[in-house]
């Protein structure tokens, strides 16, 4: 009921989402700065994306911290139920699609990105994903837009997409971009209404946040 993107760019990462099933991203994405991203999709289990992030912490190996997680004593009665990815500070993504997984379902790995889903219109759709993203231009966000938008043009899900999502990270500490639509007819393109809004404010916010002694002002009533 899921597909997903996570990539690197430089000490960024981010993740765009999306499903037939509501709120989405608050389920499927994880990020931690200076660490990586990870999707726990497909029946999801979010403490798998929390565990993916903490063995990658551990050890900086996202292979290895997929093998953790898969292997782990306590998720094997329900492994085979789960898709993940995770993707660390350098090499390519990684990603695991149990047994049990819903419908058609695929993954793809570049340098710097994984793309995974289930539900699909076609196995096509992962490569569709990472082709879209690595011909986009713009902000990391933007890109990750295109390639929903790409995705959800060449067929999606078998069912109607009704949720989506899109967080990025970078050296500020935090989520300099998590925006969501948790249940619309057309997430995506609301996403990229979103994103408009959001991404000629997002640097003001992180300055906000670091130094706001200098910050702008927020230009509202009241605002002295």
């Amino acid at each position: 009921m899921t597909f997903s993107l996570v990539v690197r760019d430089g000490e960024r990462f981010g993740v765009a989402a999306s499903s037939s099933s509501p709120a989405v991203a608050a389920r499927v994405v994880h990020l931690r700065p200076g660490v990586g991203a990870a999707t726990s999709q497909n029946i999801t289990d979010p403490t798998l994306g929390t565990g993916l992030l903490d063995a990658l912490a551990g050890h900086g190996d996202p292979a290895r911290a997929l093998a953790d997680v898969t292997g782990a004593a306590r998720n094997a009665a329900t492994i085979e139920y789960r898709q993940l990815t995770v993707l660390g500070r350098t090499g390519p993504g990684h990603a695991y699609s149990g047994s049990r997984t819903l419908g058609t379902y695929a993954a793809a790995t570049a340098d710097g990105a994984v793309a995974a889903g289930n539900m699909l219109c076609g196995a096509h759709l992962p490569g569709v994903l990472l082709d879209a993203y690595a011909a986009a231009t713009g902000e990391l966000e933007e890109r990750l837009l295109t390639a929903m938008k790409a995705a959800v043009a060449a067929g999606g899900e078998e069912g109607p997409v009704r949720s989506a999502g899109l967080a990025v990270v970078a050296d500020a500490g935090w989520r300099v971009t998590d925006l969501r639509v948790d249940w619309a007819e057309d997430p995506v393109d609301r996403l990229g209404d979103l994103l408009d809004v959001w991404l000629p404010q997002r640097d003001d916010y992180v300055r906000r946040g670091l130094d706001p002694a200098s910050s702008p002002s927020y230009g509202v009533p009241g605002d002295l």
